[in-house]
């Protein structure tokens, strides 16, 4: 294994404490900044905004820089970033250095991927890319819970100190052991770019990934109530469950980098499906402690292991000019789906028939993106076939 696949996974780690931790220090933002709870909640939604936009916006912006050259700015933006929120006297600074934060979330992840993958022999492609994500699963499992105690304890602000140490100590791994090469000295006009992301391939791969997200996220978003109203268990058990989720999205990453790396369609098809199918089962499993226990381990392995096979589907749809763009886009199309779910879970629980309802909502979202799957596989057996008879 390249050493600097585990430099990557570290900034992924950074990165993704810092999106997740806020919901763990939620209570206590409230309280110093006198804002309400909802209010603190919308830090979250401007982060994921701010991914959204900032992705395609900062990979255009970079794209003649050398990818070790943007993947180190993005660690000093995220660095700075989380000093601001740290320093921040009032929540407008605080939403303000939030989204500026953000701002290296998609162009991170979009451009390691593809980073990633010229580390490897092409057979290992989408296993660079899940240990990458280790560094996501990694702060799930612990980074989030370690800022939360440390909020807990030191208050807030300490919290994204600790995070902004991690973003120093990411950036000088970055820059130790990820090699710099200059394979896009000459780079692809801004229309080529634009023209390779609009392949109907790669668009059919982004929409893909914002259903796949949007099943998970109407769910998971809500997954405190569903444990404590529907399955009963005390809001001290929904750690451990949580904890649960962690170890089965770490679990999943690497499994589905294993099985695209082997069948990329197969594992596209097969995670997606999985996906659904845990779903569909949370109408009878959450109602048990240990049915619950169950669908959140399966949901959480399930969920991630389409993480590898959607990210690389889109690199190699938008294979040679657009693969920087694709990618990142591929990351807002994450964060559009979890905005995406989490309305949609919303509207279920205000007007609709509630949380129980949750599980088939997500799986119809779910199914909806494994549809599109098998259109994007019908659509690249007939070019086949196509070629076939051309030649």
């Amino acid at each position: 294994m390249p050493i600097a696949l585990l430099a990557l996974a570290a900034g992924a780690f950074g990165i993704g404490t810092t999106e997740f931790v806020i919901m763990g220090l939620l209570l206590q933002v409230s309280a110093d900044l006198h804002v309400s709870i909802a209010a603190a909640g919308l830090l979250i939604s401007g982060y994921a905004l701010g991914v959204a936009v900032g992705a395609p916006l900062l990979t255009v912006a970079s794209r003649r820089l050398p990818r070790k050259t943007v993947l180190l700015a993005l660690m000093a933006i995220f660095t700075l970033g989380n000093i601001a929120c740290a320093i921040a006297p009032d929540y407008p600074t605080l939403m303000a250095a939030r989204v500026l934060t953000s701002l290296a979330h998609g162009t991170f992840f979009g451009v390691g991927s593809v980073v990633a993958t010229g580390l490897v022999p092409a057979d290992r492609r989408a296993s660079a890319i899940a240990i990458m994500f280790t560094g996501l699963t990694a702060a799930t499992l612990l980074g989030v819970p370690a800022g939360a105690w440390l909020g807990l304890h030191f208050g807030w602000p300490s919290t994204f100190w600790a995070v902004a140490a991690i973003g120093v100590l990411a950036f000088a791994v970055l820059a130790l052991f990820v090699p710099r090469t200059r394979a896009e000295a000459q780079p692809a006009s801004l229309r080529a770019e634009v023209a390779a992301v609009l392949r109907p391939q790669v668009l059919l791969g982004l929409a893909m990934t914002v259903l796949g997200f949007a099943g998970l996220f109407a769910v998971f978003t809500y997954i405190q109530p569903l444990l404590t109203t529907v399955t009963g268990l005390s809001a001290e058990a929904v750690s451990p469950m949580l904890l649960l989720f962690g170890g089965g999205l770490a679990a999943g990453n690497l499994l589905g980098g294993r099985l695209a790396d082997k069948a990329p369609m197969a594992a596209l098809l097969g995670t997606l499906a999985a996906m659904a199918l845990v779903l569909g089962g949370m109408h009878w499993l959450i109602v048990t402690p240990a049915g619950a226990a169950l669908f959140v381990l399966a949901l959480g392995i399930a969920s991630f292991a389409t993480v590898a096979p959607l990210q690389l589907w889109v690199l190699e749809k938008a294979a040679g000019a657009g693969q920087n763009l694709a990618s990142s886009l591929n990351i807002a199309a994450f964060n559009l789906g979890n905005a995406l779910g989490a309305w949609a879970g919303g509207l279920a629980i205000a007007r609709g028939p509630g949380l129980l309802s949750l599980g088939w909502i997500a799986a119809l979202m779910t199914l909806a993106g494994l549809g599109l799957a098998l259109w994007s596989r019908a659509l690249e057996r007939r070019e086949s076939l196509a070629v076939c008879a051309a030649a």
